[in-house]
């Protein structure tokens, strides 16, 4: 039986995630060097009564504390453009998978592929005890690895939010409109989502599964 901290630690599965977790991290490294470097000069000014009068109107020094920023903005910036294009590109996916927000569920249609369209419901804990409470669901979202693959979501009701953090995508399922975003995996497994916008009574009560599988399973799966 997996754990909770599975779910809430689950590893990059797609390029954009390893993407987003690098630049999280160089964030992280460069705000805690600029805090400790702050928190250092703080004690030697607290612990240091002398005084120079060349640092007074000094332009050399004022020079550099003002590069040095815009040094640090134009390294983040990179990256961040960078991810920024790679979210919003598109080109010639393999697969297109469309899914409807409804209160509240889940449906799934494959319009490249006949007649399969389904319900997702979430399921009991009760009746699979195996399975994770309020996150597993009766039919899960089946999609091959190795595939550019086209997600578009929209909402038949209210609006709702169809988020895979592992995938590391979030877009709103809107009433009459349609968000497409795309994503490809090269490690199969099962990855979990929640609705990520209040959309009422039973908000909290409509997960996501994306199970990704091997070409000739998902073939498999469609010949069912």
């Amino acid at each position: 039986m997996m754990t909770w901290k599975a779910f809430m630690f689950q590893d990059a599965m797609s390029p954009i995630m390893y993407h987003m977790i690098f630049f999280h991290e160089l964030i992280m490294f460069i705000i805690i060097s600029i805090t400790s470097t702050i928190l250092y000069f703080m004690m030697i000014l607290i612990k240091n009564k002398m005084y120079s009068n060349k640092i007074i109107d000094h332009q050399i020094l004022e020079t550099i504390w003002t590069i040095l920023p815009l040094m640090i903005l134009f390294i983040l910036a990179i990256p961040s453009i960078t991810l920024l294009y790679m979210t919003d590109e598109l080109k010639s996916p393999n697969l297109t998978v469309k899914s409807i927000g409804r209160q509240w569920y889940w449906s799934y249609e494959y319009p490249q592929l006949i007649n399969i369209k389904f319900d997702s419901f979430m399921t009991s804990s009760a009746l699979m005890p195996s399975h994770f409470r309020l996150l597993d669901v009766d039919h899960r979202m089946i999609l091959p690895i190795n595939m550019k693959i086209r997600l578009l979501t929209t909402s038949n009701d209210v609006i709702h939010s169809f988020t895979i953090p592992s995938m590391g995508f979030k877009m709103d399922s809107i009433p009459g409109r349609i968000n497409q975003s795309s994503f490809s995996s090269f490690i199969p497994g099962t990855y979990y989502g929640q609705c990520s916008e209040i959309c009422g009574m039973n908000h909290s009560f409509m997960p996501i599964v994306a199970e990704l599988v091997s070409k000739s399973l998902f073939n498999k799966w469609l010949i069912k």
